[in-house]
């Protein structure tokens, strides 16, 4: 099995470029933060996916895992501020309090997780592969 990396890395900004341009254009932290919020939901209801019930989150107690985390090197009112901006464009809402994505949102979700999905999927690839069949030349640099 062949990989072209340059079609995959083509593919990837393809759909980077859908998401900007076709539906709203976010910022990377924006995007971040959604595909953290989207994460976070998925491991809280994972365990209930049989029974009815779907957990949901506080926006100070999402900022806060946020910055326990560690991965967002943002300050609290500048993540405070993306939640608003992505509130205003209409990608997550509040209910009783209560971050919830609206249908918009989960669309650019679904198409950041396939963006994310393809990077794991190489990383993967390089992971598992067994002794290609060329010899590689190595070199000391």
């Amino acid at each position: 099995m062949y990989l072209n990396i340059s079609n995959l890395a083509h593919k990837s900004f393809y759909i980077s470029k859908l998401l900007c341009s076709n539906m709203i254009k976010i910022t990377k932290t924006q995007r971040l933060i959604l595909y953290s919020l989207g994460q976070f939901y998925q491991s809280l209801n994972q365990p209930l996916s049989e029974k009815p019930l779907r957990i949901r989150t506080s926006k100070i107690a999402f900022i806060e895992l946020l910055l326990a985390s560690k991965i967002v090197s943002n300050q609290e009112r500048a993540l405070y501020k993306n939640l608003e901006t992505l509130e205003h464009k209409k990608l997550i809402e509040y209910y009783d309090r209560k971050i919830k994505f609206t249908v918009k949102g989960i669309k650019i979700m679904d198409r950041i997780n396939k963006e994310v999905e393809q990077f794991i999927d190489v990383k993967d690839y390089f992971r598992e592969i067994k002794k290609p069949k060329r010899k590689l030349q190595t070199t000391i640099s």
